[in-house]
C-alpha cells in the first residue's frame, strides 16, 4: 500500500515555473514506477511524465516535452515535476501516481494539486 500526497500547485503567470512534489508513504517506494497525470476541466486525464523505479527510464508527453522535468529521490520517497514555460493550456489538476515496476499500470493515486496558469 502506498499513500501519495502532492504539493506545490498554485497560480502562476504564463511563462512562469512551478515545482510539484509528491511524497509517498511506505518502505517500498523504490520499487514503484511513478508518473504525473493531469486533468483539465472538461477533458480526460492524460499522462504528463513517467519515471521508472530507479530513474533510468523517463518519458514525457509531447505537450510538455522540453518544458517539464520529472525526477525522484528514493531516499526521501519523493517524486518531483519541475514545470517551466507554463502556458494557460497547462492549467489542470495534477495527480501523482505509483505502480509496480514494469507493470504499465498505476494502482495508487494522490488527491491532486491545482495548477492555474494565467495569460
Amino acid at each position: 500500500q502506498v499513500q501519495l500526497v502532492e504539493s506545490g500547485g498554485g497560480l502562476v503567470r504564463s511563462g512562469g515555473s512551478l515545482r510539484l512534489s509528491c511524497a509517498a508513504s511506505g518502505r517500498t517506494f523504490g520499487s514503484y514506477d511513478m508518473a504525473w497525470f493531469r486533468q483539465a476541466p472538461g477533458k480526460e486525464r492524460e499522462v504528463v511524465a513517467e519515471i521508472n523505479f530507479n530513474g533510468g527510464r523517463i518519458d514525457y508527453s509531447h505537450a510538455v516535452n522540453g518544458r517539464f522535468t520529472i525526477s525522484r529521490d528514493n531516499a526521501k520517497n519523493t517524486v518531483f515535476l519541475q514545470m517551466r514555460s507554463l502556458t494557460p493550456e497547462d492549467t489542470a489538476v495534477y495527480y501523482c501516481a505509483a505502480g509496480p515496476s514494469g507493470s504499465d499500470r498505476y494502482d495508487y493515486w494522490g488527491q491532486g494539486t491545482q495548477v492555474t496558469v494565467s495569460s
